[in-house]
């Protein structure tokens, strides 16, 4: 149920120079999705009033995100005026009339923190009776943070950034690490003291905590119990290291709930995918995307799967797919590669070599080695030989081919689209086939072979072909004039 005593607001106005990109900072993947819908999912999870998030930077890309991760949140434009502080001061301005409750503040480059722990952390808020409380960290390396600062009785005195503190408090391993909750009251009284007269300019909300300590008002610090939860990120270095520690998760989570990971190290699994008990993953295997795996369905090794179906018992190795269906016992790879609208009925075959576009290939049917097929029905039971081509663009225009059920083809054969071939047809070897081809007829491209002799020697002289050529030559006249005297 929404908790209508709770408001969140996401700080996403950030231009993350770090990152070195033209992609917003906030808008690099994790996992799948951006760094920022991690953000909103957890703040959703806590069922606030409501969501208002303050971007800035690539303003219009970083609020279509948030609107399709949150359709319902909040966009605030930040002003001119630099920092955390001004980003706050200006969202506490759209909280619903009359709200009294408390204000979590998020950080959307901190895509790990999980619902459990920032419920801890409100609750924990409102059980103290502090006016502000903040989310800190024990970590083994707290250069460049700010210290969290206790008195004797391990209660919270104030925070000193790492420039400021002495070489006492430089010692402190505890550090804050950007996430507030804070009674709405007490935070507009101080949101109207911040100024920007220091050295960037800027409004900090950190110095709503000493305004408030200032004013005779409790503030408390809570510790995350894993300091990497609250870790943010800035470079592509830590957004790596953060991918790492997510994908590890994952992957133990899927452990945990029935399927087979043979090597976690490398394997990768975006959180929306969705696999069923008994699932085999094989080394060196990505699933990402929408994509779904059925019940003993074996995937790998080296795989990589983009918004597809696999279905129950199929195998699926050595294989490149994107937005492809693979049906029940199936069996693609290795060395295949599906592209969009590729579909593979049940029991059906893709094998070595093998690149499918656009096609629906039925039920029992196999592409086993070696081929092309591209905007392709393909019905059951058909057997397509080595090097099948259906070849479906004609320089102006794609076309389809149509093959029928119990078609069986020869080796090499190329399908000019548009071209049907009828039920229980037959082609033969090398076979290229412009012309429909009725049910149950054999189609043939036979041309007479013809033999030139000498031609090598005569138009390659002093190759090697030519010198192997006329050494064959000279011993089958020998070898025909001793038959010669032997009759």
């Amino acid at each position: 149920m929404t908790d209508p005593n709770l408001a969140i607001i996401v700080l996403a106005a950030g231009q993350g120079t770090r990152m070195k990109s033209s992609t917003p900072k906030l808008l690099h993947e994790l996992a799948g999705a951006p760094i920022v819908s991690h953000v909103l999912a957890t703040a959703e999870a806590l069922d606030p009033s409501v969501v208002l998030a303050v971007v800035r930077h690539e303003r219009d890309r970083v609020s279509d995100v948030i609107t399709a991760a949150v359709p319902h949140a909040v966009i605030i434009d930040q002003d001119h005026v630099p920092g955390t502080g001004r980003a706050v001061e200006q969202a506490i301005h759209d909280l619903p009339d009359g709200f009294t409750g408390e204000v979590l503040v998020l950080n959307g480059d901190v895509p790990l923190l999980d619902a459990d722990t920032l419920r801890d952390l409100v609750e924990r808020h409102r059980s103290s009776g502090a006016a502000a409380t903040v989310l800190s960290s024990v970590v083994q390396d707290a250069s460049g943070y700010g210290r969290i600062v206790r008195v004797s009785d391990g209660a919270f005195d104030r925070i000193v950034e790492h420039n400021d503190a002495t070489a006492a408090e430089l010692a402190i391993d505890e550090i804050n690490a950007g996430i507030y909750v804070f009674g709405v009251g007490a935070l507009r009284d101080q949101l109207a003291n911040l100024s920007t007269d220091n050295a960037q300019g800027e409004k900090y909300l950190t110095d709503v905590i000493e305004l408030l300590r200032r004013a005779g008002s409790d503030v408390s610090a809570v510790p995350v119990t894993d300091s990497w939860k609250a870790e943010g990120i800035n470079d592509r270095a830590q957004l790596s290291e953060a991918a790492a520690r997510l994908n590890a998760l994952i992957v133990r989570g899927w452990q945990l709930n029935g399927v087979t990971v043979q090597d976690p190290a490398t394997t990768w699994i975006d959180l929306t995918v969705t696999l069923q008990n008994d699932v085999t993953i094989l080394p060196g295997t990505q699933l990402k995307g929408a994509t779904t795996v059925a019940r003993d369905a074996v995937v790998g090794p080296d795989t990589t799967l983009v918004d597809c179906e696999v279905g129950e018992g199929a195998t699926v190795k050595r294989t490149d797919a994107t937005l492809a269906v693979i049906g029940a016992r199936a069996s693609v790879g290795p060395f295949s590669y599906l592209r969009p609208g590729a579909v593979l009925d049940e029991n059906g075959k893709i094998g070595t070599f093998v690149e499918v576009k656009n096609s629906h290939i039925g039920a029992g049917s196999k592409v086993p080695h070696l081929s092309y097929i591209g905007d392709t029905t393909i019905g059951r039971r058909v057997n397509l030989g080595a090097g099948a081509i259906t070849a479906n663009y004609d320089d102006l225009a794609k076309h389809r081919t149509e093959i029928g059920d119990e078609v069986h083809t020869g080796s090499h054969n190329v399908f000019v689209a548009p071209v049907r071939i009828g039920d229980g047809a037959k082609t033969g070897a090398g076979a290229v086939v412009r012309k429909d081809v009725p049910a149950g007829a054999l189609a043939l491209s036979v041309a007479p072979q013809r033999n030139i002799e000498g031609w090598v020697e005569k138009n390659r002289p002093g190759t090697g072909a030519a010198g192997v050529a006329a050494q064959a030559r000279s011993a089958q006249k020998a070898d025909d004039g001793t038959q010669g005297q032997d009759g």
